[in-house]
């Protein structure tokens, strides 16, 4: 074999491996904006004035938010610790968090507050951002889950996506009731996310939304970027508040809660 025919050969046999890496998006790394002048306490540091939850399960200590469920105090299926002082639209929430491994918290933000149950009159619906003490991708903190609603997972830590229309079901060559996500963009690997969160301790915690464009930030950096297209599931409106996970017990704790809002 000459050498023009081994090189072409090597060539061939590269070209999809090649390809294969050239179509890989390119890390987008951004740092969250500056904190907004004018931000809004949210909590007074001392106890749960403007905030509604189970009295058993939330409480103040050492100065921040601490919600725990215990074998002997459980949760009655999630439960919330609701803020009362109105709804958000556009907005940019900032605090910090922490929690154990036993289970998982979350932030909900344009959410609805759900009152009609005897045992829990603490359950919200809509756009959570997921909160972990796990450094292992996907199961994270920051990725936005549909927390009482249809599309579970919405938008994973790492990924840019746009999240479509509803294709109706009577489209045999595409049934998507829901509508579909699309990534378009990668943020952050898994090697990166590791280095960035901190297990144990607290987490710094950014959340802006404007119209239906959503971002989470995480220690300063942008882990999320979502476009929601979808008309009939988008949320433009609604409370803020924090999660306790039902099942295994668990606790965590937030501090340092404050609110802008953009509109």
């Amino acid at each position: 074999m000459s050498r023009f025919v081994a090189f072409a050969s090597l060539v061939l046999a590269l070209t999809p491996t090649l390809l294969l890496a050239a179509d890989e998006p390119k890390t987008e790394v951004q740092s969250a904006p500056a904190e907004p002048s004018e931000m809004k306490p949210l909590f007074n540091g001392k106890d749960l004035t403007g905030w509604d939850g189970d009295p058993r399960l939330w409480s103040v200590k050492d100065g921040v938010i601490h919600g725990e469920t215990t074998k002997e105090v459980p949760a009655n299926g999630n439960t919330f610790l609701v803020w009362q002082d109105g709804k958000v639209k556009d907005f940019d929430l900032r605090l910090s968090f922490r929690c154990n491994a036993t289970n998982n918290s979350g932030i909900q933000y344009r959410s609805k507050h759900f009152t009609d149950n005897p045992k829990n009159k603490w359950i919200v619906r809509g756009y959570q951002h997921e909160l972990r003490n796990e450094t292992k991708l996907p199961n994270v903190a920051g990725f936005i889950y549909d927390e009482g609603g249809r599309r579970g997972r919405i938008c994973l830590v790492g990924e840019k996506a746009t999240w479509s229309p509803a294709i109706p079901a009577s489209d045999t060559t595409k049934g998507a009731p829901n509508g579909e996500k699309k990534v378009t963009g990668k943020l952050i690997d898994a090697a990166e996310f590791e280095k960035l969160f901190k297990l144990d301790d607290w987490n710094d915690v950014v959340i802006i939304g404007k119209g239906n464009h959503i971002q989470h930030y995480l220690n300063g950096r942008l882990i999320l970027d979502f476009t929601d297209e979808n008309p009939d599931l988008a949320l433009k409106e609604g409370v803020i508040a924090l999660q306790l996970h039902g099942g295994a017990p668990m606790w965590a704790e937030f501090k340092n809660i404050r609110l802008k809002n953009l509109e």
